[in-house]
């Protein structure tokens, strides 16, 4: 090292001002503004695929809901249709 040159031995060397030039800055400032985009859009792709599940689970339970009242209606006859009138 420099140092070596004029017999100065150095253990520990701490840094303590650290400029960096305008453009090294920029793209720092660019990669990290770059991450944030890309965490943005994995959010959202997140969410658009729990809506969708939501949307799938929403479905199955309505066609199930249906299917239970087909099934009630087979066996009872319209006498539920009768009783959802006077709740309503």
């Amino acid at each position: 090292t420099r140092a070596k040159q004029f017999n100065i031995l150095m253990d520990d060397v701490s840094l303590t001002h650290l400029t960096y030039g305008k453009e090294f800055a920029r793209a720092i400032e660019e990669k990290q503004v770059a991450e944030q985009d890309a965490e943005r859009q994995k959010f959202i792709v997140q969410r658009s695929e729990q809506e969708r599940q939501a949307t799938v689970i929403r479905s199955e339970g309505e066609a199930q809901a249906a299917q239970m009242i087909s099934d009630a209606l087979k066996e009872h006859g319209s006498g539920l249709i009768e009783v959802r009138r006077i709740d309503a």
